[in-house]
């Protein structure tokens, strides 16, 4: 390798590249500027009142939660609550019988499968966003 020669066509195109900034000798001294001893002074003293509505309106009460039916909140507590008592078990060092944990598997599995046959089979309107008036 001719690492002589690189060096000096860096050195040239360092040298060489572009025009050089004309630098003043002394910089121009800049006055200091004093800080406002209390910014927020003038929010303290006389807060803005939020404006009243003018019309009064008031919003009504939103509709109650939709109400699962019995089956699908059997299966919702399957998908939930066997893994959580599962973990609960396992964190506190309770050995639950062989049938029992059986059992609590099978809740999950079943309630999962149970949830997934009973979804919708048809595709929703692509129009539709879902924004109700």
């Amino acid at each position: 390798m001719q690492r002589g020669n690189d060096d000096e066509v860096w050195r040239s195109i360092v040298e060489n590249y572009g025009e050089r900034p004309q630098l003043d000798d002394a910089p121009t001294p800049v006055e200091p500027v004093e800080p406002d001893p209390e910014p927020y002074a003038a929010y303290v003293d006389d807060p803005d009142p939020v404006p009243e509505p003018e019309d009064g309106f008031v919003p009504p009460p939103p509709p109650p939660l939709p109400r699962p039916t019995r089956d699908r909140m059997i299966a919702w507590i399957g998908v939930f609550g066997s893994p959580a008592i599962l973990l609960l078990c396992l964190l506190l060092g309770v050995s639950l019988p062989g049938i029992v944990s059986y059992l609590l598997v099978s809740g999950f599995v079943g309630g999962f499968v149970y949830l997934v046959w009973r979804m919708p089979r048809e595709p929703r309107d692509p129009s539709d966003d879902g924004a109700r008036v």
